[in-house]
């Protein structure tokens, strides 16, 4: 596996380099989501195309989990994801609307997103109007913010939203992903570009970490935790989940009635 050899390098460089220079950020940002969960607030999870992929996982996923009052909360809008890779639904409207300044907010305004309440933001450029304004949109609503991006994106990129900002400039807690900004890793001879994207370990990492010490925190407040179990664990009752859903659904509706 030689070639291979030479993207298994790249993931565990950028995988230490989170896990040496990113903690406190991290530790951080889950004290500030375990608090709004346990006040009974929610924690907010966007991204879009490939930044997706974190918001699926935050829950319902096997070992994800609720607390009593509050939650991790995904926040999926299909047009801001493929379906095909040509035609309608595909890779060339997405990567429009998703630059489309003004159309998040109208998102954003079906979501039930209070004050109190934590987003989480996934964006490896942080510079496309979906990520900023969902940020933006934040700010205006009395959410605090934590941004996961591309540091390095941040610093040699020009703004491209009208606002002159970037996704860091309207974050409370910003945690760099350390991928590089091309996002591609492996150097192949007879290729002038790189190949093989790295964010999506990257930020799939960040995200566990995040929801690991979330739940260290919560424990430690007393709180019991749900989760989310696979059925193949067969000590399990097929009506457990079930139950994780009514008690989530309680907890949304819970939230709505707040003023």
């Amino acid at each position: 596996m030689v070639f291979g050899e030479k993207y298994f390098e790249a993931i565990n460089n950028i995988l230490e380099k989170i896990h040496t220079t990113q903690a406190r950020n991290i530790e951080k940002s889950a004290k500030l989501m375990a608090t709004a969960i346990h006040d009974g607030n929610l924690v907010h999870v966007f991204g879009s195309a490939h930044s997706a992929i974190p918001v699926m996982e935050v829950f319902p996923r096997y070992g994800s989990f609720i607390a009593s009052k509050g939650s991790f909360h995904p926040l999926l809008n299909p047009r801001l994801l493929w379906s095909t890779v040509i035609g309608a639904g595909g890779v060339k409207d997405l990567l429009w609307i998703e630059r489309v300044e003004g159309y998040i907010e109208n998102f954003l305004d079906e979501q039930d997103m209070k004050s109190g309440d934590v987003l989480l933001v996934f964006s490896h450029g942080g510079l496309n109007a979906a990520p900023v304004e969902s940020a933006m949109y934040a700010n205006k609503h009395g959410l605090s913010v934590v941004a996961v991006t591309s540091m390095e994106n941040q610093k040699v990129s020009e703004p491209t939203h009208s606002s002159g900002k970037k996704l860091s400039d309207v974050a409370d807690i910003v945690i760099d992903n350390c991928a590089p900004s091309e996002d591609a890793v492996v150097k192949m001879d007879g290729l002038s570009e790189k190949i093989c994207p790295s964010t999506t370990i990257a930020i799939i990492t960040i995200l566990q970490l995040l929801m690991a010490q979330v739940a260290g925190e919560l424990l430690k407040m007393g709180e019991k935790l749900d989760v989310f179990v696979s059925p193949n664990i067969a000590e399990i009752p097929l009506s457990h989940n079930k139950e994780i859903f009514a008690k989530y659904s309680h907890i949304l509706a819970q939230h709505a009635r707040r003023k």
